[in-house]
Order: structure tokens, then C-alpha cells, then sequence
């Protein structure tokens, strides 16, 4: 167990914005986050053998469109979705973990770790970032009897959408729920869910994730004083994955609806156009019809001048991006991301395969 200091905090928003997959939260929020985290207290990274194997390890989230306009979340709304939480509960839990890598939710736990003493474990409901609290459940989607508690707090202040919720039930139907109080809540809102022994976590979750993001960012990190290129390669060779393409971004409008952001961007690459299909994260990517790469593979865009992760939500016409992948089996990953149930929602709302190529 391990001390998360000032200086994790770049690191892990730089690398967790590759992770991202151009969603995955917001880098000035992950800065936030950090900052107050290791200035208020002293958040622990803990391994999961570190943790005993019959603790309860709650998983701690934000859900919603980064690209949405009213929402408003405060640091201290991740720390009262725990508590609730661990009210309903009614015991203690052992650790926490993130569902995702991103460049804000590869820092979800440090909040709470520094408030609450609860540490923050390594590891993530998936290695990358995803669109549904579904992919990051680590199987407990089909997990026979299961029956989750899930909270959330958050929302816009000035316009009355702030929200405190506790729903028990199924995962799919309460992830639903969730999704659905995000937009009511103003566009995004902070979660706790899916409380399950440690023993499971380590069977089912994508170990060592945390470290993995903390190490992607110190590298490029370290490369930025060589400029852009050094830090794309320094990216490519941390992940052990390849660019696809560079060029200038078209068709970068971006649809807001049902608290999830849809976009269809295209890369002008020499080779041929690159279509980047979206929601919240890059979930495919085309070259001329062919399909080149599929969540859960990383896909992320890179900016050419910086180096640095460029957003769905950052995405501008002309925009001069290089394309990065990197396959699945060279990423942390939990079992959610495995399950053909979570994947049948994400394929209806982007009218394109996805599983066919996922778990192939």
C-alpha cells in the first residue's frame, strides 16, 4: 500500500486521458479531484492481495455525457454517493475501485480514500473507458442472484437538479436507473455500486489498472520536453500499440442525447478516411468500410501538435489528430467487457456490430 501524492496526479490524468478513449470524463476535473485528494488527506493505492478476501469493495463512478451542458458535480458528491452507499450497506467496506480509466475516473476513489480512509485498490471494471456502467460491472450483470445497491448524488444547484439515490435490484436495470438520473441531474453524476467481495474483484476485475494509467502518463510526461511526436511515441510504445492514421478531423459534430454523446468523426489519413464511431468513447473505427479496430481494444486520438489526448467532448473541425489502437489483450480488462449482454444496448443506439468483432 502506497501513498498517492501530488505528483501521481498529472501522471495519472495524462495517462488516464489515453485511456479515456475520448470520453472518460474531463482533465480539468481530474485535476481537481487529485489536487484536493492529496492537499485534504493522504489517499492509499493498494494492491488487491492487500485487501482481505471476504472485504466488500464498492465500485466508485461518474455517469453521463461529458459533452452535456448544465451538469455540475462537486468532489465532495463522490464522497456522499459512498456514504450512501455504505448506509444502505449497513457495514463497512474494505476499498474501492474505479470503473473505468479516464481522464478524470482513473482519479474516482482518491476523494473518498482521503475522507474516509478507505483505500483506494489497483484496479478498474475496465482498463479503458466505456459507455455503460454495464461493461464495467465485472460480470456481475449475469452473476446468478445477484442484487446490487447503487447511489448517486450530484446535480445543478442553481437549476434544483441536485439529486441523492439509492436503488436496489438487478445491475442492468439499476445501471438504467442511474443513466437516467444523470440527465435529470443536469448531464453527469457521481455513483457507488456493485458491492462484492474481494475475492471476486480479483477474479473479475482488470487488475493493476490504476499503475498501469500512472506509468502511460509518466512516460509521456517525461517525452513532452521532445515535443509532440515524442510523446505519441512514448504512448504508442506504453501501450504496445500502432497509429492508424494522422489528419485533419471532419464531420466533428457531436450529438448530446439520452446523457450519452454520439459522433460519427472522420480522419483524412493518406491511406484512406479513417470513421471513428462514438458513443461517449471511441467504440470502432473504419477505414473505407473495413473495420480496423473495436472496443474493447484502445482507440483514442492523439493531437499533433501537443501530443496530448484530444476528447470527444474537444473535438473540432480540422482538428490534426493521429489515431492510436492498441489490442485488448495488451490491456488490463474486466469480465464485463467479455459478456455479449452488455454489448446488444451500445449496438441498438449506434446501428453498427460491435460484438461479432469484440469477442472474437
Amino acid at each position: 500500500m502506497r501513498k498517492l501524492v501530488a505528483a501521481d496526479v498529472a501522471a495519472a490524468v495524462t495517462g488516464g486521458s489515453v485511456l479515456a478513449a475520448g470520453g472518460g470524463g474531463w482533465v480539468d476535473h481530474g485535476y481537481l479531484i487529485g489536487q484536493i485528494a492529496t492537499s485534504l488527506g493522504e489517499p492509499t493505492l493498494a494492491s488487491i492481495d492487500e485487501i482481505p478476501e471476504d472485504g466488500i469493495v464498492v465500485t466508485v463512478t461518474a455517469i453521463g455525457s461529458p459533452a452535456a451542458k448544465d451538469w455540475q458535480m462537486f468532489p465532495i458528491d463522490y464522497v456522499r454517493a459512498l456514504q450512501l452507499l455504505i448506509e444502505a450497506l449497513g457495514k463497512p467496506i474494505a476499498g474501492v475501485i474505479t470503473a473505468q480509466n479516464g481522464s478524470s475516473t482513473t482519479l474516482n476513489g482518491w476523494n473518498q480514500s482521503a475522507i474516509l480512509g478507505i483505500p483506494v485498490i489497483d484496479a478498474a471494471g475496465n482498463g479503458r473507458a466505456q459507455p455503460t456502467g454495464k461493461f464495467g460491472s465485472m460480470g456481475l450483470l449475469t452473476k446468478p442472484g445477484y442484487q446490487t445497491i447503487q447511489t448517486a448524488a450530484g446535480g445543478n444547484r442553481a437549476q434544483g437538479r441536485y439529486l441523492e439515490v439509492t436503488v436496489r435490484g438487478e445491475v442492468a436495470r439499476a445501471d438504467d436507473i442511474l443513466r437516467a438520473v444523470s440527465l435529470q441531474s443536469g448531464g453527469f453524476i457521481a455513483a457507488a455500486r456493485n458491492p462484492i467481495s474481494a475475492s471476486y474483484v480479483k477474479e473479475h476485475a482488470a487488475i493493476g489498472a490504476i499503475s498501469y494509467a500512472i506509468r502511460l502518463g509518466e512516460a509521456m510526461l517525461k517525452a513532452k520536453d521532445d515535443g509532440p511526436e515524442a510523446v505519441i511515441s512514448a504512448a504508442v510504445r506504453e501501450t504496445k500499440g500502432r497509429i492508424l492514421g494522422v489528419g485533419p478531423v471532419k464531420n466533428a459534430a457531436v450529438d448530446t442525447r439520452d446523457s450519452w454523446d454520439f459522433a460519427r468523426f472522420q480522419v483524412q489519413d493518406e491511406k484512406g478516411i479513417l470513421t471513428l464511431h462514438t458513443m461517449n468513447e471511441y467504440m470502432a473505427v473504419d477505414r473505407d468500410g473495413e473495420r480496423l479496430s473495436t472496443f474493447p481494444d484502445l482507440i483514442t486520438t492523439l493531437s499533433l501538435d501537443t501530443g496530448l489526448p484530444v476528447s470527444v467532448a474537444q473535438m473540432r473541425e480540422g482538428t490534426r489528430v493521429a489515431v492510436l489502437v492498441n489490442n485488448k489483450a495488451d490491456l488490463p480488462l474486466g469480465t464485463g467487457a467479455r459478456q455479449p449482454d452488455a454489448y446488444h444496448e451500445v449496438e441498438a443506439a449506434m446501428g453498427i456490430d460491435l460484438l461479432s468483432y469484440a469477442l472474437a
